[in-house]
């Protein structure tokens, strides 16, 4: 997700945070931004995870099991 795409989830938070309202269109596209960033974090933290080991005290490595 780029800079641009938080920026405008921002952009929304201030708006509402303001007491303004949204009109169905920003709805939207606040909910599809939204949905997208949270998608993304997800990806990265898996990917994380799965690169992630276990050393054992004897010096020994393994990987995390995955969990579905």
């Amino acid at each position: 997700m780029d800079q641009k795409k938080i920026d405008r989830i921002n952009e929304f938070a201030r708006r509402v945070k303001a007491g303004e309202t949204l009109t169905p269109a920003e709805l939207q596209e606040r909910d599809a931004l939204r949905r997208e960033y949270i998608d993304s974090v997800k990806a990265s933290l898996v990917g994380q995870l799965e690169n992630t080991y276990i050393v054992e005290p004897d010096g020994t490595k393994h990987r995390l099991p995955k969990r579905e």
